[in-house]
Formats: C-alpha cells, structure tokens, sequence
C-alpha cells in the first residue's frame, strides 16, 4: 500500500516542493518542505491563532499569537492589500515568558481595516494563518489627497442616539432631562416604569407616557429600515461565572448589517464569535437569531450605559450599575458542633441593603433554616445557619456587586457521651463569628463616610463662595523675615538622612483579595540614620571618630567640648564621615584595643525596593571597616554605616542590583563576610489571579483543573495544598510544572475532594500565595423528614416537607411526589412540584382509604433518593349502623338464598353494599363470604359454599367508604339439603338412532329429594348383563359398548322415591348404511308419463324407517335433482318430455344416510336414426352449462380462537368464476381469509375466528350462462 500525499509549490523557492499538512487549529494551513521529519524536529504550528477584530477608529489594535515548532519558528505579519514598513503604526513584540507574539496597531485609522497574514517559518515548514481586522470610522473628512486617489471609504456610521461620550456631552439646561432615561424607559419593560421614574424624578406620567409612546413610534420607523423583528429583551445581569450579559432576538433584514455596541456614548471592541471564548473581554454571540453580549472580568469601570446599534439605529439599552462596595472584614471559617448554629459575619465599606449569600454554589433565602441579618446602618452582613447538621457543611459566599468572599462551615459530631446513635438535642449556643468588634469597625467606618460627606459639603460650598481662579496661575513667592528677604530653606533634620526610594506600582484595586505576599521582615528602619557612637571621655584635639574627610559632618548633636574645641562643621555631610580635618588644636590620645568576633555576618535575601541591613558583633567597643566586593564603603548612596558599641551595623535603605554582592566587617584582626542577595518576591499577574481565584465548579466524575502562569526565578518553589495539606504528584492528583506554567488536576472527582485549593511560589525573598476553590456537583439528598400531615380529610391530603440539607452544590430545581394506594403494588406519579414550593395538596383521594407518599428532590445532576411517609388515610371513619338479621328464603343441599333489610341509620354516609359472614354449627368462627372490597350490591344472596347437611346460621355488615360497619344479629340456623320432592327427569330426549358397532350412550339427568332408585326396562323387561348402568348424583347413564341391530327397540328408565316415581321412554335404533335397492325398471304407458320400478333394498327387512330417493337427469339440463323422497313403495311415476334424454337413479336412505344409486337405462334414445348421423350429432353435443352448486355450505358455529374450515361444491361449463361475501362485502382480497378452488371443490380457510367473523357468508358462481349461489351463517362462541 502507498498513500498519496497532497503537494504544493513553495513561493519563496523555485523548484521545492511541500506536502500539506492538517493542524490541530481550525483554520491554519501548514506546508512542511521535507516528505520525512528528522526525529526530534517538527514543522511550525500554532497553538493559538490571533482573533478576529471590529474596533473603533481610535483605539489600539492587537492581534495575539502562539507557535510551536523545532527549531523555533520565525513570526511574521503581512496584510493583503497594503504594506507594514512604518514602523510607528505597526509594532511586532515578542514576550519569552508567556511566548507569545503580538502584533500592534496604536491609533488604528480605517485605511488600516484589511485582512492580515501570521506567518511562522523553520526549515522544516511554515504555519499560515489569516485574521480579519473591521475598523468603525467615527468620523471622516474629505482630504485633497483622497479625493484625487478616490479611494472608496466606507461609509461611517452616523449614530442617531442622543448618548454622547462624555467629552462630547453638551450642558444640560435646568429641567431637562437626562437622555439616558428615554432610552431605558424604551427598552423596559412596564412593570420597570415607575422605579425609572422615580430615579430620574419624573412625577408627570401622563405626559411621560405620551411622550414615551411619540419616542417609541420613530424608533420603530428607524429600525424597520434594517429589522423585520426585535424580541425577548432580556437586560444585563451578573450571571453564576462571574459574567455580565445581555441578551435580545432579532431577525436582521440584512445578514450583513453592521452591529454596534456602546457604554456611555463611547463605542465598546468586541469579538464576534458563535462559540464561547473565556480570553475576550467583551463578546457578542450569535447563534441563529439570538444575539448575547458578555463583559467578562468585571471591574468597577464596567459600570454604564449599554447600548446596541444595527447600522446606527438603537434597538436595546440597559445599564448595569455597580454598586462602589468592598468587604472590610471577609466571612471566617466556622466550625459548629451538630445541632448548633453556625454565624457567618462581615463589615462592608459602604451601607449595602442586602447582600447576596450562598450556600455550596446555591442562593440563600432566610427561613426556618437560614436568618439573614443586616445592622440599622447597612453596614454589618450576618448569616446564621441553624440547627448544623452534617450535609450543612461546605463552602458560604458573600457577594455584594462584584466583589466577594468566602469560607468553609465545618461541622463536627456531637462529643457528648452517651448520644451515640441518638437523635441530639437542639443546642442554643452560636458558633462562628469573627471575633472582631464588628461594631467598633462599623461605627467608625460610618464617621468616616459622614466625615468624607462632610468635607465633600464643605469643599462645594466653598468652591461655590470662592472667587474664579485666575487664568494664568502663578506661584506664591515665598515667605520673607522681617528684612523682607526671602527666609532660607528650613535646615535638614541634624542626624537623619532619608532616602527617597521609587516604590513599586501597588496593584489595581481591582485585584482579588486572595493573594497575600510574604515577606521577610527587616531588621532595620526604612530610614537610614547616621548615628555616632559616644566618646569614652572628653578629649582635646581629637580627630574625627571615623576619619577625616573635606567635608562637614552636618549640624548634629556633637557640639564643642566633646571632640575638641572644634564643632563637627555646618553644611551636610560630605566626602568624609564625621566632619572636615582636626576639631581643636591639640593631639588625641589613641589606644588600639584587641578585639574578636562574637558574631559574624550572615547571608542575607534582600527584596528589590526594600531595606536591608548587615550586623555584626564585636567582644569589645572597637571601630571597624566595611568593603562591598574588597572596596571599602562609606555612608551614603543608599548605604549607612551604624556603630552601637561592641555592635556595628550597615543598613540599606532601598536594596538594588548594583548593592549586591560580598560584604566585609574589618575591625582589627576580627573579620567576617556575607552576601548580600538583591531579588523579587514571587507575585502574580492581576489578570491571572482575578480567574484563579474564580471556584472550579464540575461534576462528580469529571477532572478538575488549575492553571497558573508566573516569572520564572532562580530557586523558585512551587507547592499545592488543599485544606492546608500540601498535595503530592500521584493517585488521583496530576501536578506539572512547567517553565513559566504550573498546573494542577484532581482526576474523578468526589464530593470529599470539595475545599479550598491553594497555589504557593516560593523563594528566598519572599513567598505569595493565591486560593481558589473546588466545587463538586452531584445529585441532592432527600428532603429533609418527618413529612408534616397539614390536612387529611375525606377529599384532601395536604403534605409539607423541607428542603434537602444537601443540594449537590447545584440548586434543587423541583420535587417529585409518588403515592401508592395501601394493597396495591403500583407508585402513581403526582406531579412536580417548584424548587420553592414544599407543600402538595392531594385532592383525588377517597374517603377511608390509605395511602402512602414518596418525595424527591432533583436538581441539574439527578434525582435523590426518596423521602417516604407512614400509612395515611383519607378522612375520618364513619361507620353505618347494622342491617336486620337475614332471613332465609330457601335451602339446598348446594345453596341456600337469603335476604335482608338494610340498617336503620347510615349517618350521613351513602352505603355501597354488603358483606356476608357465616357459621358453621358448633363453631366461633365467622366466615367473611365476599371481601370488603367486593361489596354486596343488592339485599339478597345465594350462598353456594356449604356443605350438604350441614347446618349454618349467616350475618351481615353495611359498607360505605369508611368500611364495614357493625354487623346485623345472625340467622336463624338452617340446614343445607333439598326439599322434599318427587322425582323428574331434566331435559330428556326420546329418540336415539346410533350406527352399528358403535357405543350406545344414554344419559339421563333427574333430580328429587329424597335421592331415587333408578331402574332401567327394555321393552318392559330388564335389560342384558352386558350393558352397563353408570349412576352418579343427580345423573344415570346406560352405556352399551358395541351396539348391534338387535339392540334396537324401546328402553325406559323409573325414578322412585319416597315422595313418587317417574319413568320415561327412549327409543333406541341401531342401524347401518342402507344396501342399494335392486334393478331399476321403465316402462311407458301413457303420453308423457314413464313408470319407474325397483327392486327393494335388502336392508328394507331390518329397517322400518327405510325409504327411497329418485334422483333424475335430463339432456336438457344435465343435472341430477330429485323428483321424489321418503318412498316407501317400489314404483314411482315421473313426467317426462319427448325429444329429450332421462336417465333415473334410485337410493335407499334411513337414518345414517343415503345407499349408493341404482341406475336405470337410457330412456329417449331414437334407435331408427342412422347409425353415421348418430356419431355426428354425439359429436355436436355440447357439455357448456350454468353454474350449479352440487353441495351446499353448512352452517358453523366455532369457538374465538379457533379455526374455521368451510367448503361447497360447484359445477359449471366453462369453469364459473367464484366469489365469497362476508354480510355482502367481497372478501376475495382480503388476507385473513385463505380461499382456494380446486376441480369445483372451493374452500375457505379461517385460521383464528373473531367476531367480527360472524354474520352471512355467500358463494356466487358465475360464466356466461348464468349464475348460481348459497350461503350460510356463522355465529362465534366465547
């Protein structure tokens, strides 16, 4: 096998040939120039792709692109129509750290709208990859140089709104109203009017109405230039991931309209896409018809006046408000013991309402599980969850406007003793709280807002009594003594030397307050000091204490007298220590002390911008020496050099690079040395923290994961905890680390993996830390039981319940109620009821019976298991009072009939029958005949389940819905046997007629009381041993196994008893098939009339009920009929017609049927015809005649379910065509019915009958000589 590979040639060679390749990023195309890959080397591709841009003419653009590739891919920027040389309006960048490759355009102007090109390049490949750049022109004004070019501009957009930018807002004049308001009031809905009204103090609504409705009719006007439909405006709302979005359909006439979106006048870049994209700050989604607009990592400046325009047209407005609110103390984790409440407490920085509280990612509303708690002053926020169970612990959030925090309720087991496996008991303690003076903090945050709004009064007032600035300020001179000349500048502090060092630019304070930086604390002040060591005593013409130098040694504390009779100078210090050359005239007395070291330097991490220090320690007060990398230092540039006795110390004000290095302590022959590191503290970018501090929210089952970019130091160390326990690589945990990247995966996630997830770096001069927290979904518990029983009444059961103690992090959407009736094994589900809503009314029950209920809470993961109730019935008993006692109608030994009267008081309650009890004879206990259930309708019955001859005495009970009531006084005892009676036969027949050698079967059902004897005569004597008397109750059979002719005659059965006798007589023949009857005869003695004559059957002796039958056929018709039956002579005289041929048959027939026929000769046959003329005329005889049916259909009467086999006989010439009828439908076509016709013989065939089976059948045959048809009908039993 080979496969073909796609080639394509090079444009930068001549002649070398590529092989196209597939990119794992839709839309880039890759050409690699070698057909096989060196190992180790891959061809340029890109791991992200620069995105599609529509921006305002203005602003800066910026396309944003990584490459991957061995070796590293060169990055290069091409458009279609245009160049890219001038460098100003084109900026490449390339960033090591987070390799990425940008491409910028400051001040982008229209002409640069165009598609551009990213190249990657190796000598393996290259990578390419297009991007569209849309430029909105916002304002244009013809130039000479365009005008003779007449290069086609696109026509600017000229918005028709009256939102202007701010820089172009005109002074509103007194009593007009803000613009903003008619665009909102446009786009609200009804119910929104009256709070818009009351923000912009609009108090006319009438006018405002009218006015508002003038507004809304041109705005229709202008959209239906590009709209044909605008619906389901939905306004910006802060969604569960942190997001802000709008959201409107509309139906553009034009596809291609060009789409707007503005904040305050001012217009907003964003990204078209139909999928989400998390790296884009402001995203317009377009999926068929619905347009959403999404504002990701909220900041303050967010906040504004939104707006959307279809080619200059505005069709939404909304604002989004951010209230300007911060946590000055977060929510603290609390552990609660079980069955305590729990008290999460925080302090905003400005009166807020009512914040937002969840519970494991659900909103909290107070009820009986949750209070909500705000101070007079808006300012203290508390949540107490009470009554702490288990499933309540997990992660709390306070969210007011953008900001938030969050902690951890953690709930532990009773410890009392003893309460194990009990149900505890409610305590009254709180856990939880700060433990700080909230309202310390509260009260002074409120004097500092009324302060600040003070001062903000004051400043108004002012700035309105204050007199107009001048146009051209200048300066105020500066304040003059007494001579009037200007004062000199205040002198330095005498000691003190300060150091202004360039601080690092803080964070924005949009960052999130998860992050903390830990850094080492200094030893010394921030501020370098100067300080010199005291003299032992004074001294005459002492040098200065450190050396000498040119300069002065400032204006300190020395004075005269303490190093001479000199002073230490004036001026600031100089290049010298202590002050300028010798202080008296005399000459100092020094003494070298032999000192060691008691304590040396040691190495020391110093923070780039912060102060640092070196100390050591000498045995003795002795001056020393300081070198940097062997060169001596001296205070100053940053340095100060500190001498306390026997300690001696240089402090660093502002470390930096250049201060870094070896340093040394010399103080005679004690000497020690140590570096001085000069690095940063890990941090992280703001961008980055603000999305890692965001919850990972997943599924239990699925991975959750963790990503965080940083700067890569020498020594950096990264770590991972959850909960505060450090996490390691294995199991189900995945760390990576990458150069500039660590990431961080829990595999198969379970609700136990739920906490707080905790990035750390880590170096010698600091270390940082941010948190973030993991959230697993899974189904609810069951709601919360017992199930509270409001309302059990004859036509209503009204139950109520709690919420699930756990949601699965994932709000209960609704509750599923089942009921199952008591005795029946089927649940019927009731309905659904709202995730607010833990009450259900059951009206369709009924009085007196019992039910069970199943409750489920389901939320987006599932359903949870089943909460369940106990037995409840359906209103109260009431039971009807008792019948009279049943009489009996009569007895037999199978049944006995009894009747009632129906009890005196019902109570209100209709009665829907009876149940039947009875009692045997010396026996206590009382039979139920028929179940409550099964009630008896009417006031009689007829018990069938007794014994004969036992004795029983029967009560009865009324029913109505509550039951069976109390029942009747028994019976009076009655015994079960027949009556009296003489004896009579049921249903007799007289007549028998069986073949010869078969069985003869005569049954004879009789009753009579008491049972009779039953005797059995043939022809008035007793019949044979042989035959066989069967008597069973109620029944006598006489059987004779092989009959024969002779067993024939008249049999009679007698009945006697005490009471009577009866007897009755059968008739029994024992026959066979006849013989054919003897020679047939015909002789002619009138005109017209032939005599036929036979001789007898044989079998005309042995059988009195014998006759004959005579069948005739004609030339004419062809046919066989009967012209005579039920002859019991040997002649018979038939009519006949000359020219015409007969022939006769003769048959015997009795009662098992017809003999085979006896013939007669020809008769009608002309003999004196020649012989020549007779063959001729046989020949010309044609055998053509109608349709004739030879055997009738017989009429069936089967079982549903059975099959049906029905046939007839046909004849005709030519052969008839044949039809069946079901009730005169033809049913030739139909498939349930198989039809065939084979020699005459037509058959239908019905495998299983229905009833829609039943009704009239009908053949018909038809040729062209006529027609012929019968029927029947068939009845299907049950």
């Amino acid at each position: 096998m080979w496969k073909r590979k796609s080639k394509a040639s090079d444009q930068s060679a001549d002649g070398q040939v590529g092989f196209k390749k597939k990119s794992s990023v839709p839309g880039v195309m890759i050409t690699q120039w070698v057909e096989e890959l060196p190992e180790g080397k891959t061809h340029p591709d890109f791991t992200r792709k620069p995105i599609a841009l529509t921006i305002q003419e203005g602003k800066l653009a910026i396309f944003r692109a990584k490459v991957t590739g061995e070796p590293t891919p060169t990055v290069t920027w091409d458009r279609n129509n245009g160049k890219m040389d001038d460098k100003e309006k084109y900026i490449t960048k390339y960033d090591p750290n987070s390799l990425e490759h940008t491409l910028e355009m400051p001040n982008i102007k229209p002409d640069q709208a165009d598609t551009y090109k990213c190249y990657a390049n190796n000598e393996f490949g290259r990578a390419v990859v297009t991007v569209m750049l849309n430029v909105i022109a916002v304002g244009f004004q013809k130039n000479k140089a365009l005008q003779q070019a007449e290069v086609k501009i696109e026509k600017p957009v000229l918005r028709k709104s009256k939102i202007k930018p701010r820089q172009e807002e005109e002074k509103k004049k007194d009593g007009e109203l803000d613009p903003k308001f008619w665009e909102l009031l446009i786009s609200a809905d009804k119910k929104d009017y009256e709070s818009l009204c009351a923000e912009y103090g609009v108090t006319d609504f009438r006018w405002m109405l009218k006015k508002l409705n003038e507004m809304k009719k041109e705005r229709e006007e202008e959209q239906a230039q590009f709209i044909k439909s605008i619906e389901n405006l939905k306004p910006i709302r802060v969604g569960a991931s942190g997001t802000a979005s709008f959201e409107l359909e509309m139906d553009l006439i034009d596809a291609h309209s060009r789409i707007f979106v503005y904040k305050d006048g001012e217009m907003v870049p964003f990204s078209i896409t139909s999928e989400e994209d998390d790296e884009v700050k402001h995203e317009l989604k377009n999926v068929g018809k619905k347009y959403k607009f999404t504002i990701r990592d909220l900041l303050p400046d967010d906040a504004g006046l939104y707006q959307m325009d279809v080619e200059g047209v505005t069709v939404f407005s909304t604002e989004f408000k951010i209230p300007m609110v911060d946590f000055l103390v977060k929510i603290q984790e609390v552990k609660a013991i079980e069955r305590e409440d729990a008290v999460f407490e925080c302090v905003l920085s400005n009166p807020f309402s009512r914040i937002a509280w969840f519970g494991k990612g659900a909103p909290l509303e107070a009820g009986e599980k949750f209070d909500i708690l705000v101070s007079e002053d808006k300012l203290i926020h508390k949540l107490v969850v009470k009554d702490c169970m288990m499933v309540d612990k997990g992660i709390y959030a306070a969210c007011a406007g953008i900001k938030s925090c969050n902690a951890f309720l953690v709930v532990e087991p009773d410890p009392t003793p003893g309460q194990v496996g009990k149900k505890k008991a409610r305590k009254t303690t709180q856990a939880g709280g700060s433990g700080i003076d909230l309202e310390k903090i509260a009260k002074e945050q409120q004097e500092k807002l009324t302060k600040d709004r003070e001062t903000i009064k004051e400043a108004v007032q002012a700035a309105k009594e204050a007199p107009p600035p001048p146009k051209e300020p200048t300066p105020p001179p500066p304040p003059s003594d007494d001579s009037g000349k200007a004062a000199p500048p205040p002198p330095a502090p005498p000691v003190e030397e300060k150091i202004e060092v360039p601080k690092k630019p803080e964070p924005k304070p949009e960052a999130p307050a998860v992050a903390k930086v830990i850094e080492p604390k200094p030893e010394a002040p921030a501020v370098a000091k100067v300080i010199e060591p005291k003299p032992e005593a004074p001294a005459v013409g002492r040098k200065g204490a450190l050396g000498d130098g040119d300069g002065t040694g400032g204006s300190g504390t020395s004075g005269s007298g303490t190093d001479g009779s000199g002073t230490d100078g004036a001026g600031t210090s100089g290049s010298g220590t202590d002050g300028a050359g010798t202080s008296g005239s005399g000459t100092a007395v020094v003494q070298e002390i032999q000192v060691s070291m008691v304590q040396g330097l040691t190495d020391t991490y110093a923070t780039r911008g912060q102060p640092a220090e070196l100390t050591c320690t000498l045995s003795g007060e002795r001056s020393g020496v300081w070198y940097r990398d062997g060169e001596e230092l001296t205070s100053g540039g940053g340095l100060t050099l500190v001498r306390d006795g026997v300690h001696h110390k240089l402090v660093i004000q502002s470390a930096r690079d250049d201060l870094a290095g070896q340093y040394t302590f010399e103080a005679g022959d004690a000497k020690s040395s140590a570096a001085l590191n000069v690095g940063d503290v890990p941090e992280f970018d703001p961008d980055e923290l603000h999305k890692f501090s965001k919850p990972v929210i997943v599924k239990v089952g699925q991975h959750a994961s963790w990503k965080m970019p940083f700067l890569p130091q020498d020594g950096l160390e990264i770590k991972w905890f959850k909960d505060g326990a450090e996490l390691h690589d294995g199991g189900g945990v995945k760390i990576h680390k990458d150069p500039a990247l660590a990431r961080l995966q829990i595999r198969d996630c379970v609700r136990s993996d739920e906490g707080e997830i905790k990035i750390k770096l880590k170096t010698p001069f600091g270390a940082c830390e941010a948190t973030s927290r993991l959230l697993v979904l899974d189904k609810p518990g069951p709601p919360e039981g017992p199930v509270d029983i409001i309302d059990s009444s004859s036509n209503l059961i009204e139950l109520q319940w709690k919420p699930p103690k756990d949601n699965g992090n994932s709000p209960v959407t609704n509750y599923i109620i089942e009921r199952q009736q008591v005795g029946q094994p089927m649940w019927k589900k009731l309905g659904d009821n709202a995730a607010n809503k833990l009450i259900y009314r059951d009206r369709n029950v009924a009085h007196g019976k019992n039910y069970i209920y199943r409750i489920y809470a389901q939320n987006a993961m599932g359903i949870s298991d089943a909460l369940g109730t106990e037995t409840i019935m359906a209103g109260i008993l009431v039971f009807p009072g008792p019948p009279a006692a049943p009489k009996v109608e009569s007895a037999f030994k199978n049944c006995i009939n009894l009747t009632w009267e129906p009890p005196e008081e019902d109570f209100g309650e209709p009665i829907i029958g009876y149940q039947l009890e009875k009692r045997k004879k010396d026996s206590n206990q009382w039979i139920a005949l028929n179940a409550v259930n099964d009630p008896i309708d009417a006031l009689k019955y007829a018990v069938k389940d007794v014994s004969e001859g036992a004795e029983y005495e029967f009560r009865v009970a009324a029913i109505n819905v509550s039951g069976a009531g109390p029942p009747s006084p028994p019976s009076v005892m009655v015994a079960a046997r027949n009556p009296k009676m003489k004896p009579r036969f049921i249903n007799p027949e007289d007549f028998l007629v069986i073949r010869a050698g078969n069985a003869v079967r005569i049954k004879m059902d009789f009753e009579g009381e008491p049972q009779p004897e039953i005797t059995w005569l043939k022809e008035e004597e007793p019949v044979s041993p042989w035959v066989n008397i069967i008597n069973v109750d109620g029944c006598s059979t006489l059987v004779i196994p092989s009959s024969k002719r002779s067993d024939s005659g008249f049999y009679t059965i007698t009945a006697k008893n005490s009471s009577g006798s009866a007897n009755f007589e059968i008739e029994v023949r024992v026959t066979d098939m006849p013989k054919q009857p003897g020679p047939v005869e015909l002789e002619q003695l009138v005109h017209g009339k032939l005599i036929i004559n036979w001789a007898p059957s044989p079998d005309e002796e042995l059988d009195d009920r014998l006759h004959y039958t005579i069948a005739e056929n004609e030339s004419n018709t062809r046919v066989w009929r009967t012209i005579a039956d039920r002859l019991f002579c040997h002649t018979f005289t038939a009519n006949i017609h000359s020219g015409r041929e007969y022939h006769f048959r003769v048959f015997a027939k009795n009662d098992m049927g017809l003999s085979d026929p006896s013939n007669s000769p020809t008769w009608g046959v002309n003999s004196l015809k020649v012989q020549t003329s007779t063959n001729k005329m046989a020949g010309l005889v044609s055998l053509e005649r109608p349709p004739s049916i030879l055997v009738p259909l017989k009429v069936h009467t089967p079982p549903k379910g059975y099959k049906c086999y029905m046939t007839c006989a046909i004849r005709g010439s030519p052969t008839p065509h044949i039809s069946w009828y079901l009730n005169d439908i033809c049913i030739n076509s139909n498939q349930n019915y198989y039809i065939t016709n084979a020699h005459g013989i037509c058959s239908m065939y019905i495998l299983r009958v229905t009833h829609d089976d039943a009704g009239e059948y009908r053949v018909v045959a038809n040729n062209m000589y006529g027609k012929a048809e019968c029927s029947t009908k068939v009845c299907v039993k049950d």
